[in-house]
């Protein structure tokens, strides 16, 4: 019974459109030979990634966010360098609320440390979020309207986020766009699903050396990718394997080198000094597993 209500009360927040809520994921990749600018060497780019998001319902129009996300990125930053590992952790905090039959928003605090976790201070936290404003045009169309903004190590970020989530009206083709950050477009065959995606951000890294001042690295990473997807458990446990093409390239520069504004992909008041030479793009794989709640099968089964 109370797990009946559970599904109920969070019908009317993720019903529109998208049947779905994504709970869990977790993800190894790796990309090959990435070569540093005008030097005779390269390094791997290997990562690991995890997340949850769960939803706690406050009432009837509104829902509490809450999860947490960890990456792992390991790789040499300087040519012949040994291997350093980059941490991210950040916590979800944010509010969903429906206002109307077609409006609805989305308001998300993403606090976060990241560096290489080596003398953590206050100088390896940054502050985050984004807000979304979603307009519901039919049962199988949803458009976006938003902001993402964050705190880096060389200045602030911050880019404007236009997209919209498609469903056709036979389940099997599916459009979940987020531009210019990210963009998923799918085709279900039965247990498997074909499909091609996008992400692109700006990240940044503290870097402690010892008896030497603190760097960072500015992660410019753009990755496009085909993938196969084998769908288990009803649907429930989505298991991908990526290939495609990453950017990934990490600007080392000293801590307090900053920029005036980064806005997407424009820097302004960019009179940094970079200190390695910069990484051109690779070749990556990575394999993907994901614990999917859906919200429409459940309601049904549960009656």
């Amino acid at each position: 019974m109370k797990k009946l209500l559970l599904l109920f009360l969070l019908f009317p927040f993720f019903i529109s459109a998208q049947e779905y809520v994504d709970i869990f994921r977790i993800g190894f990749g790796q990309t090959f030979n990435n070569n540093f600018e005008d030097v005779d060497s390269s390094t791997n780019v290997k990562s690991f990634e995890v997340g949850f998001t769960f939803p706690v319902v406050l009432n009837q129009n509104h829902a509490l966010i809450t999860g947490g996300d960890f990456s792992r990125n390991n790789l040499q930053l300087f040519p012949e360098a040994e291997y350093t590992s980059l941490y991210s952790t950040n916590i979800k905090l944010g509010l969903a609320s429906n206002w109307s039959e077609k409006w609805s928003t989305t308001i998300v605090l993403l606090p976060k440390i990241a560096s290489d976790y080596k003398n953590i201070s206050v100088s390896d936290f940054y502050f985050g979020g984004f807000a979304l404003l979603k307009l519901k045009k039919n049962e199988n169309l949803k458009y976006r309207f938003g902001i993402y903004a964050s705190q880096e190590a060389f200045g602030l970020f911050t880019t404007p986020i236009l997209g919209w989530y498609y469903l056709s009206p036979n389940k099997r083709f599916e459009m979940d766009m987020s531009l210019p950050i990210s963009a998923d477009v799918s085709y279900k065959l039965g247990v498997t699903t074909v499909g091609v995606d996008y992400f692109g951000i700006g990240r940044s890294f503290n870097v402690h050396y010892e008896n030497s001042p603190t760097l960072y690295a500015d992660l410019s990473s753009l990755e496009f990718a085909g993938y196969l997807q084998l769908n288990a458990l009803e649907e429930s446990v989505l298991l991908r394997a990526k290939l495609g093409y990453s950017s990934n390239n990490y600007e080392m520069y000293a801590e307090g080198d900053k920029l005036d504004l980064g806005v997407s992909a424009f820097s302004f008041g960019d009179d940094r000094t970079q200190l390695n030479p910069s990484l051109n793009g690779g070749v990556f794989l990575k394999f993907e597993a994901i614990y999917r709640f859906h919200i429409k099968k459940k309601n049904t089964s549960e009656n």
